[in-house]
C-alpha cells in the first residue's frame, strides 16, 4: 500500500504554533510546572479568550459531547449560548450523544437541549450527503468541532470528524477544528496501517493504529490527502502543549469521551487493547477497568505468567479475575490478566496487545477470534490475524508493518503542529 504525500497547503489557523521536530524521542512526562500548567491553552480558551473574533457574523454549530468543557468543567456550548458575542444555533451529537448518555453503538437522536433550547442534531453512523443535508437542514454557516480524542486510530470520533469535514464541503459550510491534547502524548506514531479495503467506521482512511496526533493535526491531513485540499478549514491550535506530555501534565479535568473511557490510563492501553473486541475475550467492558482487564472462563494465572516472561518494556501483568456487569460474560467469572504499566515513555500499547493476544492463543485453548473478522477492521488488515493463527510471535507480526508504518511517519511529519 502506498501513502501519497502533497506539499503542505496553508490552513487557516489563530497564530498558529511553528511546526515541531517530526517524530520528537520518547522521554519521561515530568509533572508539568505551575508556569506551564497556566500557559496550557485549547482551542476553545484561545478563541473565546479572542472574543470568538473568528465566528464574527456566523451562524455557527457545533459537533461536541461532555469532553467539550472549559478549565472550570463547564461545557462549552452552555458557555457560548450565554455570551452575546457568538451565534450559537445548533449542536450536533455523535457517538454516544451530546449530552453523552448513550452507549456504545447508541446516540441522542434529534431533539431540543433542555439546558440551551438549542436543536441537537444527531450525526452517529451518517456521512457523505445525507450528513451534509442535516448542516444544511440546521441553517448554520459554519461547523465547529470540539471533542476530546484518545489517539487511537479505531476510536471512532476522529472518524465523526472525517465525516463532518467532508459533509461541511459537501454543503458548503466553513469547519472549524478545536484543538485538545492526545492525551497518550503526540510521540511516533505506532502499530499497523489500515489498507483501504477494510476501511469501516473504525477506520476511514490510512492512518497508524496509535496516531500520535492531535485532532486539529488530524483535520489538516484529511482536508490535503483524502479530501482534496477542499474543506474551508480552520483551526484554532493549543499554546503551551508539548507532544511528549501526558494529559495529566495538562492540568485539564479529564471527562469520560464515551462510557467505558473513564480515565486516562484507560485511552494509554486502549490502542492495543482494544483489538481484544475481536475475539471471544472480554475486553474488560462491565467492570470499573475496561481495557485493562482482558480475560475470559477458563484461564488461569499461566497467561500473566507467559506475558511477564517476555519482559516488555514499561509493563507488568497481574493474574486477575473478574464479573462484568454486561457485554461478554455477564454476571459470570472471568480469568485474565490486568495491565499494570510502570513506564509511561517505555510502554508501546500496540505492541503489548499483540503480545497478549499471541499469548493468549498460546495458553488458552479456546481462544477464537470473533466469526465476523472483526479483528481485522480494528489492525487494518487480515494480516495480524493470519500471521497469529501461523504461529508468528510477537516480533514477527509486529516487523510485518514497519515499512508502512515508516511511510505513514513521513506522511504525518508535514501536518504537526507542535514541538
Amino acid at each position: 500500500m502506498q501513502l501519497s504525500r502533497r506539499n503542505l497547503l496553508a490552513t487557516a489557523t489563530l497564530a498558529a504554533v511553528p511546526a515541531a521536530s517530526p517524530e520528537p524521542a520518547a522521554s519521561p512526562a515530568p509533572a508539568a510546572s505551575a508556569h506551564h500548567r497556566a500557559s496550557l491553552r485549547t482551542g476553545f480558551e484561545r478563541l473565546a479568550a479572542d472574543g470568538y473574533r473568528l465566528l464574527d457574523g456566523r451562524r455557527v454549530g457545533i459537533v461536541t459531547n461532555p469532553t467539550g468543557i472549559t478549565r472550570d468543567a463547564r461545557h462549552i456550548v452552555d458557555v457560548m449560548h450565554e455570551d452575546g458575542r457568538v451565534r450559537l444555533t445548533a449542536v450536533f451529537g455523535p457517538e454516544h450523544g451530546f449530552r453523552g448518555t448513550a452507549q456504545a453503538g447508541g446516540s441522542e437522536g434529534r431533539y431540543d437541549d433542555p439546558e440551551t433550547g438549542l436543536p441537537v442534531y444527531d450525526t452517529y453512523l451518517k456521512s457523505g450527503r445525507p450528513l451534509a443535508d442535516v448542516f444544511t437542514a440546521s441553517g448554520v454557516d459554519t461547523v465547529v468541532f470540539d471533542i476530546q480524542d484518545v489517539g487511537a486510530r479505531f476510536y471512532t470520533y476522529i472518524w465523526t470528524l472525517y465525516d463532518c469535514m467532508e459533509a461541511a464541503r459537501l454543503a458548503g459550510k466553513r469547519f472549524m477544528v478545536l484543538d485538545r491534547p492526545n492525551p497518550v502524548t503526540g510521540r511516533a506514531a505506532q502499530g499497523p496501517v489500515l489498507h483501504k479495503e477494510f476501511a469501516t467506521f473504525v477506520g476511514r482512511q490510512p492512518l497508524a493504529q496509535a496516531h500520535g496526533m492531535t485532532v486539529a493535526e488530524l483535520a489538516r491531513l484529511f482536508d490535503k490527502e483524502f479530501l482534496g485540499g477542499s474543506v474551508a478549514l480552520e483551526t484554532v491550535s493549543m499554546t503551551g502543549w508539548r507532544r511528549t506530555e501526558f494529559y495529566d501534565a495538562s492540568a485539564l479535568p479529564w471527562v469520560p469521551p464515551s462510557p467505558n473511557m473513564p480515565t486516562p490510563d484507560t485511552a494509554l492501553v486502549y490502542s492495543g487493547t482494544c483489538m481484544f473486541e475481536g475475539t471471544n475475550l472480554s475486553e474488560g467492558r462491565g467492570t470499573t477497568r475496561p481495557f485493562e482487564l482482558l480475560g475470559a472462563e477458563g484461564i488461569d494465572g499461566r497467561w500473566a505468567a507467559a506475558a511477564n516472561a517476555l519482559g516488555l518494556p514499561g509493563v507488568r501483568f497481574r493474574e486477575a479475575y473478574f464479573a462484568p456487569t454486561f457485554s461478554k460474560f455477564e454476571g459470570k467469572t472471568a480469568g485474565g490478566v490486568q495491565i499494570h504499566v510502570t513506564d509511561r515513555a517505555a510502554y508501546d500499547p500496540v505492541r503489548t496487545g499483540i503480545a497478549l493476544l499471541v499469548t493468549a492463543r498460546k495458553v488458552w485453548d479456546g481462544f477464537a477470534w470473533r466469526p465476523d473478522d472483526w479483528i481485522d477492521k480494528l489492525t487494518g488488515s487480515d494480516r495480524v490475524r493470519t500471521m497469529i493463527d501461523a504461529g508468528a510471535d510477537t516480533d514477527e507480526v509486529v516487523g510485518a508493518w514497519q515499512p508502512e508504518l515508516a511511510a505513514f511517519r513521513r506522511l504525518r511529519k508535514e501536518y504537526l503542529l507542535y514541538g
